[in-house]
């Protein structure tokens, strides 16, 4: 069949794998030195891979190829799931507490401080390894992308003492690998909590209802605690569920 689905100019393409951490189905690859796709299947032909790109080397084009398969995305992500990707945006790294009190960065133009009480990387849930060293009996923080942005003391108030994972349930692709890795991060990680983040925005609504899907299926039962930020910054409700 006749089809859009993502081109790659090999002769701009550097090698820098920003694109693959872009792409959520897993289509693209580092193979020598290169982006390549690894098969038409798993590419849906969006392009959200494209802004990732800084030499302009990917763009879209109509051809010949096989028709994109959600089922094998979803199967194919799962087997990444403990898969390097190739580049350094996906590394997992573990922060010390104690880094993180000390370390003061200082804004000059307003004179004054702000401390991050990020404790971990990555963040987002598509790259988190649901095996982490940094999330064994962690209290998980999964938060909708735009909590932080919304609600000022995002730092003190959630990912103090936490680790963080942020998704998107109206944007993000193949949501039921979220569910496998929460359960992971239930059954395997032993994980202590879960707090759920989310906006007053109906579409918000999904990123609760696959962390209940994952509580509802994993062996192991935790406390799950909602909470609710209005658009304008204020926290409407926050109650154990």
């Amino acid at each position: 069949m006749k089809r859009t689905i993502v081109k790659i100019d090999e002769n701009l393409c550097n090698g820098c794998g920003n694109c693959v951490i872009g792409c959520h189905e897993g289509a693209l690859k580092i193979i020598d030195g290169k982006a390549r796709i690894v098969h038409d299947i798993y590419c849906d032909g969006l392009g959200a891979c494209i802004g990732t790109c800084p030499e302009g080397a990917i763009s879209l084009e109509e051809r010949e190829a096989q028709p994109f398969n959600e089922v094998l995305v979803l199967e194919r992500m799962t087997s990444m799931q403990n898969e390097p990707c190739g580049c350094t945006g996906a590394r997992e790294l573990s922060f010390s507490p104690k880094n993180i009190q000390n370390e003061v960065n200082t804004d000059v133009k307003n004179n004054t401080c702000v401390n991050s009480q990020l404790r971990q990387w990555p963040v987002q849930l598509h790259l988190l390894n649901p095996q982490a060293n940094f999330l064994k009996k962690a209290d998980l923080v999964l938060a909708a992308d735009c909590a932080a942005f919304a609600y000022g003391d995002f730092h003190n108030r959630f990912i103090k003492n936490n680790h963080i994972a942020i998704a998107c349930p109206k944007l993000d692709h193949s949501k039921e690998i979220y569910v496998e890795k929460l359960i992971e991060m239930i059954d395997n990680s032993l994980i202590n909590t879960l707090t759920v983040i989310i906006m007053e925005v109906p579409c918000c609504g999904g990123l609760l209802y696959i962390a209940q899907q994952a509580q509802t299926n994993a062996n192991r039962k935790i406390p799950v605690k909602k909470v609710v930020i209005e658009i304008q910054g204020n926290i409407i409700s926050e109650e154990w569920i």
